[in-house]
């Protein structure tokens, strides 16, 4: 296990990540080509003490927030964390096969070849974060592995007990030359983004992200964010509010909303604005009937966000809007001190706190309209979101959003679920983020696309080299006239 403690300076903490660093650099020093069966094996060691840590991650994630279900924690960190490994691990030879393309005349019809060959970059940074600490290190980790890479990881420093599990994990299954976790607070989080790694992967606020990307320019170490902001949903022409409002719950109760895919506000008709109310309080009262209370539930991480969110409905309704509490509610023990019920807070103004900050927390904005023309208008003039969703038919209202907006993801008539297809680039899009990866894509990301160039061994470029004369003039012609 690799710690670094607090009480250790600046200093001594940057010359301990060096040192790893460096360790794990020497490795492609003599080759940077890594086998298929090396990345396979090690795909396989993280798929085994994945499983076999399921218990301890969920009891870990447990203490680190004070209450959280744990069919929900194993769900979010375990299962949908083994399903990435698993198809890395499965396609891994054919994504490293070289990729074959074009040379274009005159050079394809005399034998010349091109290829992308897909080399590791060297070492990998991972800075993950508290709302899915396990799943948010192990899915680009994944990626990481199988493009051939080692990989440095900082767990966050809000859940303590699970950046110790994962400590304990990776000790247990990788040597520190190929996978190393170094665990402190935030100074150790600054030493760490610092370093000279060959790219950094990021996962949490706008705020941070802006200091590691003045940071890395320094070192021109190139960066995937993965940030957030406030994914709207919009409830469009046909939308089925039954079907709307289940799936809409169920992104705003996962994990308690602390999710950067949580659906943020929601474009309601006006005309539908008492319905769909009254089906979201009676689909969350069958989601958590009185009598399991929080079970099913989660708590916010901690005092001070818990209070951050209560501060955005006190504003409400000192602002006067109308709120609507759909629970379930705390009951008084210490377990249930930072549960927060799903809250419902409707047409409030742009000014309120709700309007303008990342809710990040189990309170969902509820905004009615008239026109879609108004709903794009309204997306487009704020920052582009992570995500977007749509409910509705799959009809011109739907491609008009499609058409006239941008996120760094969409999901028709549902929530959050385009993170799980693992055959489409998760990543945002302006201040939502950088970069993308899962699949194929991640493997791309996390790999230098190296291009491979191979000449015919006959001369045809001869007349491409001076003295120039006739036969220069003809190929230059018919290089224009065939491109």
């Amino acid at each position: 296990m690799t710690e670094l403690v607090k009480d250790l300076s600046d200093d001594i903490i940057d010359e301990r990540l060096s040192s790893i660093l460096q360790t794990q650099k020497k490795q492609f020093v003599h080759s940077a080509y890594v086998s298929a069966s090396l990345r396979e094996d090690r795909i396989d060691r993280l798929i085994d003490v994945l499983v076999r840590y399921e218990s301890e991650i969920c009891d870990a994630l447990m203490a680190d927030y004070g209450y959280r279900s744990k069919d929900q924690s194993r769900f979010a960190e375990v299962v949908t964390s083994y399903k990435p490994m698993k198809i890395a691990r499965r396609r891994l030879k054919s994504w490293m096969a070289p990729e074959r393309r074009k040379t274009g005349f005159p050079f394809n019809v005399s034998g010349a070849r091109a290829h992308i060959h897909y080399q590791p970059l060297g070492v990998v940074g991972i800075i993950s974060p508290w709302n899915f600490p396990v799943n948010l290190t192990l899915t680009p980790l994944a990626g990481v592995l199988a493009a051939g890479n080692s990989a440095m990881i900082k767990p966050s420093e809000l859940t303590p007990a699970t950046a110790e599990i994962l400590s304990e994990m990776m000790s247990d299954c990788f040597d520190p030359s190929e996978v190393a976790v170094v665990t402190g607070g935030p100074d150790v989080g600054r030493a760490f983004s610092a370093q000279d790694f060959d790219h950094l992967v990021y996962t949490g606020g706008e705020a941070v992200a802006k200091n590691i990307m003045k940071v890395a320019a320094d070192k021109l170490v190139p960066l995937t964010l993965e940030l957030g902001g406030k994914s709207p949903v919009i409830l469009g022409e046909g939308a089925d509010l039954d079907l709307a409002a289940n799936r809409i719950l169920f992104g705003k109760t996962f994990n308690a909303g602390q999710i950067c895919l949580a659906p943020d506000y929601v474009f309601v008709p006006e005309s539908q604005l008492k319905n769909f109310l009254q089906t979201m309080k009676a689909k969350a009262t069958e989601s958590f009937p009185s009598d399991k209370g929080f079970t099913d539930y989660v708590s916010i991480i901690n005092d001070r966000h818990a209070q951050r969110i209560k501060s955005y409905v006190t504003d409400a309704v000192e602002e006067g809007v109308e709120v609507l509490e759909l629970g379930p509610w705390p009951d008084g023990t210490e377990q249930s001190r930072n549960i927060v019920p799903v809250t419902i807070i409707i047409n409030p103004s742009d000014n309120a706190l709700a309007s303008k900050e990342e809710i990040f927390g189990p309170l969902l904005v509820v905004r009615t309209y008239n026109g879609i023309d108004d709903v794009i208008r309204h997306i487009n003039t704020n920052a582009k979101p992570l995500a977007l969703y749509y409910f509705g038919r799959k009809g011109v209202e739907c491609q008009r959003v499609l058409d006239e907006t941008s996120s760094g993801g969409v999901t028709v008539n549902d929530v959050i679920m385009h993170y799980t297809m693992d055959d489409l680039p998760f990543g945002g899009v302006g201040m939502s983020g950088m970069g993308a990866y899962h699949g194929f894509d991640g493997f791309k990301q996390f790999s230098h696309a190296r291009s491979v160039y191979e000449q015919s061994r006959f001369d045809i470029g001869a007349a491409l080299r001076p003295p120039y004369g006739d036969a220069f003039q003809k190929m230059t012609k018919i290089l224009m006239r065939l491109s």
